[in-house]
């Protein structure tokens, strides 16, 4: 009974739909023949206690089941317990093999086919929290037991949480006092290996975790020092288990280059360690060092939960002709000096190589240059994003058209107007107010263009991928 995961009735909640509720008794759900499969229907997770009315461990057990039910349904749980005269519907206890009383069976998604045997305990505070632990997870199968033979194979003295997991040490067993809260933060640090490789399978439990802080080690399978630089990082992963996410990437690999593109590396840069953030805000952090031993790689994770590394921004070299066009070419290094310019006012495309609607924009954009090459004050840029970063401005789509209008305040101005020659030349001649947008504007103006923009679902592939 005890499996890969933890132990545990995976009694989750599922909000009722459908036909009339059964009568309840004592917040237990009477059921018979005729209601049995409607509350199948009706409830995901079903705990169904079989009984006889003259039955001595029956009538033992009724006040807790009870007691267990109203507790639950106080809580605000959706978890039900019901009941089935055994007695009177011989046909269902024929039907799910009850041989004594009180038998109890957990039924799951409407199953009948094969429901699991009951024989924990419900009422105590600790099943209940185990309980409500279980209602919140859905991917992990959890069990109860009281067989004193499984808690002699698996050499437990005394009640206890155990994890079990096909990877590292084997099983984790839960220590301290227990509360649903406790049991998933238990959960939530020991549930993945301590190193894990990007796939496609492994992406959903990656990025569907609680962990938003992911070190990743671009390693090719091909080198010949592949399992110690391996080991080197999982020795390192030991100490920041719960607290960063250590995942190595196969650099050799065809679906994996556009994740090394995201971090700025080309594939003879490899192995590599990056560190990225996966909050509101993606940042990424890279290591001084670029020694992979495990002494460096816990150095560099210690430095950064405590604050003193600073965010890793990619940059081209700056071209000897960036600015000998209309359209000034910008990279990371030159964007402050730039666009901060107190004197002048700046008009910046940022914009993706492989964008679509950038590329339908670049010869409106060309124009917009021409039409103010000579002009004293007013500059027209461009900066591809995909290769360049800047702390003051962050890119979520393409184009994106800001303005840093001449001041010594460091101003920054969306652009949310039309994307006409017409529409640039008002907007610059209005100093930044005809088409200008603010925060709450431009979200909006995204959210209904997404569906129709090709660029919008290529970012968010990278994105998904990271």
């Amino acid at each position: 009974m005890l499996r890969r995961a933890l132990l545990c009735l995976a009694l989750a909640a599922l909000t009722r739909a459908g036909a009339a509720a059964p009568e309840e008794e004592d917040h237990v759900l009477v059921l018979h023949k005729g209601n049995f499969e409607e509350a199948l229907a009706a409830h995901k997770y079903l705990l169904v206690e079989f009984y006889a009315p003259w039955c001595g461990h029956c009538k033992a057990l009724a006040p807790e089941y009870a007691k267990a039910a109203g507790t639950l349904k106080a809580e605000g749980s959706e978890i039900r317990l019901a009941k089935v005269d055994a007695t009177e519907e011989s046909d269902l206890a024929q039907q799910y093999g009850v041989r004594g009383y009180p038998t109890i069976k957990f039924f799951k998604n409407g199953d009948t086919a094969a429901p699991r045997e009951y024989t924990g305990d419900v009422e105590s505070d600790f099943a209940k929290q185990f309980l409500l632990a279980a209602e919140a997870i859905d991917d992990i199968p959890f069990g109860i037991t009281s067989n004193s033979d499984v808690f002699s194979k698996y050499q437990l003295s005394k009640d206890g949480v155990v994890l079990f997991k096909k990877f590292d040490e084997g099983r984790n067993n839960f220590e301290g006092e227990i509360s649903k809260e406790k049991l998933l933060d238990f959960i939530k640090h020991n549930q993945l290996p301590l190193v894990i490789e990007f796939t496609e399978q492994t992406a959903p439990k990656i990025f569907g975790g609680e962990i938003k802080t992911h070190i990743l080690l671009f390693l090719p399978k091909s080198v010949s020092d592949y399992d110690s630089k391996l080991s080197n990082f999982k020795k390192a992963a030991e100490r920041f288990k719960g607290k960063i996410l250590f995942i190595f990437i196969d650099s050799d690999h065809t679906d994996n280059q556009r994740i090394l593109e995201f971090f700025g590396l080309k594939k003879e840069e490899c192995p590599a360690v990056r560190l990225i953030t996966l909050e509101e805000e993606m940042t990424k952090y890279k290591p001084e060092s670029t020694e992979l031993t495990a002494e460096k790689i816990e150095d560099f994770c210690h430095r950064f939960l405590e604050g003193k590394i600073k965010p890793h921004l990619m940059s081209q070299e700056l071209p000897e002709d960036w600015d000998k066009q209309p359209v000034k070419v910008l990279v990371g290094k030159n964007f402050e000096e730039v666009a901060f310019d107190e004197k002048k006012n700046v008009f910046v495309e940022f914009y993706a190589p492989w964008c679509g609607h950038c590329k339908q924009l670049a010869p409106i954009w060309d124009k917009l240059g021409e039409t103010y090459k000579d002009h004293e004050n007013i500059v027209i840029a461009k900066m591809d994003s995909t290769a360049n970063e800047v702390e003051a401005v962050k890119v979520h789509s393409f184009p994106t058209l800001k303005f840093f209008p001449a001041s010594a305040d460091r101003t920054v101005i969306d652009y949310n107007g039309e994307r006409t020659l017409d529409g640039f030349k008002k907007f610059l001649e209005s100093g930044g107010q005809d088409g200008a947008g603010d925060d709450d504007d431009l979200e909006d103006l995204e959210e209904a263009e997404e569906p129709d923009l090709e660029e919008e679902d290529d970012q968010k592939t990278v994105r998904d991928e990271l």
